[in-house]
């Protein structure tokens, strides 16, 4: 007979919306309840979402916090859940030497009405990665504590990273159930670091682990679930679903977890991961702002196709203008594909020419080359702006990384808007991507979203004749290429060009990428996903005269 059935819940919660994140772990509880659960286990900071940055500056912050996790506790008892133990994650207040850290990043135990154990990382900081860490369980120097007669020990996030601290001690204490709190970002190819992790931590210290991650997106991050439990010979037991709310019982007798609940336990297809974390937070990014509606251009080019048909995947084609806005050097085709797109997705589509507005401007200024060009972008923006500002939608700007990198767009043009679903999606994968969501649908019997003549016909950003991007840079593949040397290694430029690139090539991206960082600072957000996404881990001096 199980000692424990344990439930690893995924959340989604919004960080500050301290009610409504307790209204969801209740909700979430009471459905584990139903399921037989005595244990249910959240993610890290699931009381107040996660990260909080600088509200963990805030005194009132962390008092509200510690607060509504006792209230917790009382309305579990009060319902009739008091005899299921709970774990969430939350602030607890923290002495303050040197005179910043108020709170720390903290694990509580809530069962029959009380907390009954809390774990403490030492400080909370107010950025997005935690370093230090420490152990406390009230009445336990060992760091353990025990429920329904199994020893059990908690570790917060990058706890399962150290090799030392609160790690060490498992083994020592003989913990047989360990339970992990994550709030960990999704990447491409993290979910196969985070499972060896786990196992690793299962294997050495020879215990059964929950790992328990958040789901939803946060800003800029997407947290993607799939949470994990591992026998203590690393074996896989079961694993919850990636972008979505998800309940996973386990049947734990003190030695052996047994998954009760179906679950998938194979990896997903990297495609299918990036393009759900895409829609995920760009959905998130719109609910949980207050926004109903998106409006974005559409000039029938790849980005833009992309990023409309990821907004109707978010949140219905019903609630995504589409804005085309021709010049006197937009090419029929591309109407048309913007039109045929419109219709693919059934998102409210309109044209508004910019040739009458560009052209009052011309009047009055004399401007020319690359001047004019940027003016026929900046018209753009102010129309998609002056809709947002009407209607109240969410405005997407369309750039990908690889032309974030570079600069390869006009400030306060192509580059207005809220939000930029693509932004750390480097062009060639916006290729990929796009031929991957029409495969898709033609294998679940649906129309591809994306016309073909989108994808195979030559980017080109339309402001003089006959202009391609190719005009300007390398060839997108060979131009990836060296943005995936120079940014995601961080490889320096001899390094690179002795890796058999041209040199004069190398050199002229490199200064661009080094050029750009002013237009980057000013960029909109948009969800991470790899290891080193512009404005969150990526960040160079504007003011910059290293060439190496």
């Amino acid at each position: 007979m199980p000692i424990i059935r344990l439930a690893m819940a995924q959340s989604n919660p919004v960080v500050g919306d301290l009610s409504g994140n307790v209204a969801g772990i209740l909700n979430l509880t009471r459905k584990a309840a139903a399921g037989g659960a005595n244990l249910v286990q959240f993610g890290e900071m699931s009381i107040t979402g996660y990260p909080v940055e600088d509200l963990v500056t805030r005194e009132s912050f962390v008092a509200d916090s510690e607060k509504a996790v006792i209230e917790l506790a009382k309305t579990l008892n009060q319902e009739g859940l008091g005899e299921v133990a709970v774990v969430v994650g939350a602030p607890s207040k923290a002495a303050a030497p040197n005179g910043w850290a108020i709170a720390n990043n903290a694990a509580y135990v809530l069962h029959l009405g009380k907390v009954i154990a809390t774990y403490s990382k030492h400080h909370l900081p107010n950025y997005s990665v935690f370093d230090e860490y420490r152990n406390f369980v009230p009445g336990n120097d060992d760091g353990y504590f025990e429920l329904f007669g199994v020893r059990i020990s908690i570790a917060i996030c990058e706890d399962i990273w150290q090799a030392g601290g609160p790690v060490a001690r498992i083994a020592a204490n003989k913990t047989q159930l360990t339970l992990v709190l994550n709030g960990s970002p999704f990447e491409i190819d993290k979910d196969d670091r985070r499972l060896g992790l786990v196992r690793k931590l299962a294997d050495n210290q020879k215990t059964a682990v929950a790992y328990v991650n958040l789901v939803g997106g946060q800003d800029d991050l997407v947290f993607d679930g799939d949470s994990l439990f591992v026998n203590s010979n690393g074996s896989l037991v079961a694993r919850g679903q990636q972008f979505a709310e998800d309940i996973v019982l386990i049947d734990f007798d003190g030695t052996t977890g047994t998954l009760v609940s179906e679950h998938v336990n194979t990896k997903a297809d990297d495609n299918w991961q990036v393009w759900n974390a895409l829609v995920l937070g760009l959905r998130d990014y719109v609910k949980k702002n207050g926004f109903s509606s998106v409006v974005l251009g559409l000039s029938g080019g790849i980005d833009s196709a992309v990023v409309a048909t990821i907004a109707a995947d978010a949140i219905g084609g019903d609630n995504v203008f589409g804005v085309s806005m021709p010049s006197k050097y937009s090419s029929d085709h591309s109407k048309g594909d913007a039109a045929i797109l419109a219709g693919n997705i059934d998102c409210h589509f309109e044209t508004v020419t910019i040739e009458p507005m560009v052209q009052a401007f011309e009047a009055n200024l004399e401007l020319s080359g690359l001047a004019s060009e940027n003016l026929q972008a900046r018209m753009r923006g102010v129309i998609l702006m002056a809709m947002s500002n009407s209607a109240g939608h969410l405005t997407l700007t369309t750039g990908n990384k690889s032309e974030l990198a570079v600069g390869y767009s006009t400030i306060y043009g192509d580059s207005v808007g809220g939000f930029a679903p693509i932004k750390d999606v480097q062009k060639t994968m916006v290729w990929q991507l796009a031929r991957w969501r029409n495969s898709w649908a033609m294998e679940n019997g649906e129309t591809p979203p994306i016309p073909e003549n989108s994808i195979s016909k030559p980017p080109s950003a339309e402001l003089r004749p006959g202009q391609t991007d190719q005009d300007s840079l390398p060839d997108y593949a060979e131009l990836d290429a060296i943005l995936d040397a120079y940014v995601e290694k961080r490889r320096g430029v001899a390094e690179i060009i002795a890796s058999g690139f041209d040199a004069t090539t190398v050199e002229k991206v490199v200064g661009l990428v080094d050029r750009a960082e002013w237009k980057r600072r000013q960029g909109a957000i948009g969800p991470k996903i790899t290891d080193m996404a512009f404005g969150r881990d990526h960040r160079l001096p504007i003011t910059n005269k290293y060439k190496g």
